[in-house]
């Protein structure tokens, strides 16, 4: 009988997690010319469902090869799995040999700006007259509108859009740790160009997708706006928000760890209070509703506090997660190569850099039938691939050099 309690519990201990092959985009080519992060993450997402993905980089490789701190990882995480062809746009030669490539193309993902674009013959409008089943994914700071030929960054569209308002302080506007919309940004761009290949089963025609980062961004910052339509009030940043739960804050536990830990049901509440000891906060008349304990945390919070300083973080781990209160300790994003869950069969996939040195990273965040996915792939070379997509073409070595500008 615990036995089944505990299984029941704990459906991992039951069913292992295995990774799953699940390419439903296979046979489709996709011809990426992107740079950073916003662009070359659709083309990920693509490669990943199966997609066959051609980067197409310039003579000397794409800048982001070459970045260091924070800007390291960029190349190497969002190219995993695609080809290199190297070409020479300034030459006539390379912008041939990139009809050639588009021609052969289901999609082209690029982040151009819109002047550079029409300059090299590039535009939507000009592709879509040439190449009628395309699939143009344009991966922009902005979409049509006044702000559409500004310059744009993550940070910049967060603080035009009031996301760091509400991450930091007041008066202290903080970007997300993360470069959440360049990343949500090509996810978008991957979910609207399936949504693309779909219809072109039925239509046989292309279609020309724009994805803006600032209304990536806008999209996030929605619930609070929504929250000011509703009610004409602008909520405050997160970190003086006016709290709708009894308990949702950070404590210290003993051995100098830090745990969140929430309570915003009667029963966690009561449980909570069980764990740590607390009976005459449980049955206090005073805080007989959702609402009176809200109301009171100016004085209850401190004596969760002082109950969980006094108890050392394994002890409240084990009690929280067999009691189903919610609880994280406050952990770095290096601590996830350590953590039991990220690091069980599938969790993380390994890649190599072209010199062969290993890494690991997320698989994407969803099974297909009760498996994760496989991995993403190796990192190509500069212009590994040119000479065998190019001669496929029927391009000579001698028209392949010449594109290739090298």
């Amino acid at each position: 009988m615990a036995l089944c309690a505990m299984l029941c519990r704990n459906p991992y201990s039951v069913k292992m997690t295995i990774t799953v092959d699940f390419r439903p985009l296979s046979g489709l080519r996709v011809v990426e010319m992107t740079h950073m992060i916003m662009g070359p993450s659709c083309g990920m997402f693509l490669g990943f469902l199966g997609a066959e993905v051609i980067k197409v980089e310039p003579p000397e490789g794409d800048k982001s090869r070459n970045l260091t701190g924070m800007g390291r990882p960029f190349w190497p995480l969002f190219n995993r799995g695609k080809k290199s062809v190297q070409l020479d746009l300034r030459a006539p030669a390379g912008r041939d040999a990139l009809m050639r490539l588009l021609k052969s193309a289901d999609v082209f993902v690029e982040n151009f700006k819109d002047e550079s674009a029409r300059r090299m013959g590039m535009d939507p409008e000009t592709l879509r007259q040439r190449f009628p089943q395309l699939i143009i994914g344009s991966h922009k700071g902005f979409l049509h509108g006044p702000y559409q030929g500004r310059t744009a960054m993550d940070e910049v569209v967060q603080m035009m859009t009031g996301l760091a308002y509400m991450t930091g302080p007041s008066g202290q506007p903080l970007r997300v740790g993360s470069s959440v919309n360049d990343i949500l940004g090509g996810l978008f761009g991957a979910f609207s160009i399936v949504a693309a290949l779909m219809e072109r089963k039925e239509t046989e025609q292309g279609r020309e997708i724009r994805v803006g980062l600032f209304e990536s961004c806008l999209m996030l910052v929605a619930q609070h706006m929504v929250q000011f339509e509703l009610e004409g009030e602008n909520p405050p940043p997160m970190p003086e928000r006016t709290f709708s739960w009894p308990v949702y804050d950070i404590f210290n536990t003993a051995d100098a760890h830090q745990l969140f830990i929430g309570a915003v049901t009667e029963g966690q509440w009561a449980t909570l209070c069980a764990i740590l000891g607390l009976d005459d906060l449980k049955d206090d008349l005073r805080l007989q509703s959702k609402m009176d304990k809200i109301k009171a945390r100016d004085w209850t919070i401190p004596r969760v506090a002082q109950a969980i300083v006094g108890r050392r973080k394994d002890d409240l781990v084990s009690a929280f997660e067999a009691a189903g209160i919610p609880f994280s300790p406050i952990l770095k994003p290096c601590d996830m190569y350590e953590d039991e869950h990220v690091t069980r069969p599938g969790g993380l996939t390994e890649s190599h850099l072209p010199d062969g040195t290993p890494f690991r990273a997320p698989a994407l965040p969803f099974e297909v039938d009760g498996a994760i996915m496989s991995g993403g792939g190796n990192l190509a070379g500069l212009g590994d691939d040119t000479q065998s997509i190019l001669a496929a073409l029927s391009m000579s070595d001698e028209e392949i050099a010449a594109a290739r500008g090298i």
